[in-house]
């Protein structure tokens, strides 16, 4: 179907890419878009691809909601997985499930990036945007301390999608939140 092919398609633009540049590359595809390319058909394609490559390649699960789909990308072989909690209403739900996801990651051999805050701009299965969150710097050290989690996607004023106004990036909260935390930090949204 289209959607496969197109999915075949961009993969082999992005690597082919990458090559010519000379220069490593991450590769995905998150949960919303399971509807268009299954893990069964896109995985088994992307690490093919990745393991032709003259460029190291990483394959990536981005923006996940739900313990099954990370599960299945577990054993499917993607080498990171993003766990995103930031639409619980209770934050000691997202320390919890990212520490319980982080704990099975990491004894696959597999890295874990989750959210803290709520960049916003995606709409979950009814519809409903996400609000923007900001994080707090305060609350990134306990978060990774308590979760080990490999990779922090923090929330500063970028969004998700098309944007509607000039965003108004707060650069002094990711400044102040790489003083608290060792791990990489993850800025999704950029249109």
């Amino acid at each position: 179907s289209f959607p496969t092919r197109r999915s075949s398609d961009l993969v082999r633009a992005y690597i082919t890419a990458a090559e010519e540049c000379k220069s490593p590359i991450i590769i995905g595809t998150a949960e919303g878009l399971l509807p268009y390319a299954s893990f069964e058909w896109l995985i088994p394609m992307m690490i093919e691809q990745a393991k032709r490559s003259r460029v190291p390649v990483a394959i990536h699960l981005d923006h996940t909601y739900h313990f099954e789909t990370l599960m299945q990308a577990l054993r499917m072989g993607f080498g990171s997985i993003m766990y995103d909690g930031s639409r619980l209403a209770d934050h000691r739900d997202n320390v919890k499930n990212s520490a319980e996801i982080v704990r099975i990651a990491h004894a696959m051999g597999v890295g874990v990036e989750c959210e803290l805050g709520s960049v916003g701009g995606l709409e979950d299965e009814n519809g409903k945007a996400d609000a923007v969150i900001y994080t707090e710097p305060k609350d990134a050290k306990a978060f990774i301390d308590q979760t080990d989690a490999d990779f922090l996607a923090v929330s500063i004023g970028t969004q998700h999608g098309v944007y509607k106004a000039t965003p108004k990036l707060d650069i002094s909260r990711l400044k102040e939140i790489r003083a608290t935390v060792d791990v990489p930090l993850v800025l999704h949204g950029g249109s």
